[in-house]
């Protein structure tokens, strides 16, 4: 067997020529076909009573194929253990044309791991965002409940900005009606922008029963392409004005959130608990995306072509299962791997590099008092935290993405040890607009 790294084509490609004796294939061939005639059925013949001859004239192909498809692998399997070799995907084989008519000559072509030495991080800066939770976040969160149980009631006046107006209408291009321009008894309110500004800057003023008819012009960059920059005439009539109504943050609203005995305070204290959690979460995320992207400046990476195709395919999969859950129909939908092949190409360069963090440092692994922290700490947004607690440790597979979760966070914050870490004061608003 001879290793090549001439011909590679891309720095992690490898290839090995290596051969197996034919005689010995044949030799296991028949072993084989000697077992198979004891176990085999056929027609005439009593279980174990079939002629050899018509067992290998029926399986003899078969057979073969396996017998000769785990020599390969056999010596593959061999050839790599010799040469201490880390193999990354499947090989592929490819026969060649050999002299000795005692010998199937082939080639494996195949990719190996790279070798992975983590940079110095210290030169790296991650700025962890620094947020003290105040009561005014506990009231404007409340405010957000209260918006989101939003009641309307029939108002006899004009319209206003945040009422909801039931209307009827018409838009024309040209004087005649485009289609997808129309609509009878639709909802809409006033502010909320789910129209275009110029259309509910015009209902306002609006009373029910009247009609009013404007101009409108379109974004030049409205989705819909045929009316993108288009001069259009809308006719609008209004059948009824509704003022929003927010409920009382009182008992009953403290019920309608789970606070079973109304109990305000209570309501309170869990709106500010949940705030912090989410917090935390969101200050913890953002740094671990700095962690990441610090991991992957200090340590330049070529990987295996294998695995980003398969890492790939993943992605692919998870997004087609996703939708799927979500009741859409993807058979027509073309899902294609390579849209995955840059985020997963960032995936396996992280992976091996954690496992490269992991392996010179034993004490990032999960300890257990960390996994029963996490599991804890996600319980409490449950009603009842005892119980996903206890359906966690019921079975110790479930533990595994909370163990990779905190395995995670430890290499995280070894990161943060290592680099130059500050705190940077961060609003409300920004950190909860978005998580990192």
């Amino acid at each position: 067997m001879q290793e090549n790294q001439e011909a590679a084509v891309n720095p992690l490609e490898r290839q090995l020529e290596m051969s197996v004796v034919l005689a010995e294939v044949e030799q296991d061939v028949k072993q084989r076909l000697a077992r198979l005639a004891r176990q085999v059925k056929m027609a005439g013949f009593r279980p174990g009573k079939v002629p050899l001859k018509l067992v290998a004239q029926q399986y003899g192909p078969q057979v073969r194929s396996e017998a000769l498809g785990e020599a390969v692998q056999r010596a593959f399997g061999q050839a790599v253990v010799e040469q201490k070799l880390r193999i990354a995907g499947a090989p592929r084989i490819e026969p060649r044309q050999s002299e000795n008519s005692g010998l199937l000559e082939f080639r494996a072509v195949f990719e190996i791991y790279p070798e992975v030495q983590v940079g110095d991080l210290a030169g790296n800066t991650i700025e962890r965002p620094a947020y003290e939770l105040s009561e005014a976040d506990v009231d404007k969160t409340i405010d957000v409940l209260r918006s989101q149980r939003t009641q309307y009631v029939l108002a006899e006046r004009a319209a206003a900005e945040g009422d909801r107006v039931t209307i009827n209408f018409v838009g024309r291009r040209d004087g005649e009606a485009f289609p997808g321009g129309s609509g009878d008894d639709y909802p809409v309110v006033i502010g909320a922008k789910a129209m275009l500004p110029d259309f509910e800057a015009a209902l306002a003023g609006m009373a029910a029963g009247e009609t009013k008819t404007f101009d409108l012009t379109f974004p030049a960059d409205y989705h819909a392409k045929d009316l993108a920059g288009q001069a259009v005439q809308f006719e609008v009539s209004v059948l009824k004005v509704e003022a929003p109504r927010l409920p009382e943050v009182d008992a009953d609203f403290a019920r309608l959130l789970g606070i079973g005995d109304g109990d305000v305070a209570k309501l309170r204290d869990e709106v500010r608990a949940n705030l912090g959690r989410e917090i935390r979460k969101r200050v913890q995320a953002r740094v671990k995306q700095q962690a990441m992207d610090a991991l992957l400046a200090v340590t330049p990476l070529t990987v295996p072509k294998a695995l980003v195709e398969e890492e790939s395919q993943l992605l692919a999969d998870n997004m087609r299962k996703d939708m799927q859950g979500r009741g859409m129909d993807v058979s027509k939908i073309p899902i294609e791997p390579a849209w995955f092949a840059e985020n997963a190409e960032r995936r396996v360069k992280l992976g091996l590099i954690i496992a490269e963090v992991l392996k010179n440092n034993q004490d990032l692994h999960a300890k257990p008092e960390q996994i029963r922290a996490m599991v804890q700490e996600q319980a409490q947004s449950f009603e009842q935290p005892e119980e996903l607690v206890r359906w966690y440790y019921a079975e110790r597979q479930r533990l595994g993405p909370i163990e990779a979760v905190v395995l995670e966070d430890n290499v995280v914050e070894w990161v943060t040890r290592h680099a130059q870490t500050v705190d940077k004061p961060i609003s409300f608003d920004e950190l909860m607009a978005n998580a990192a």
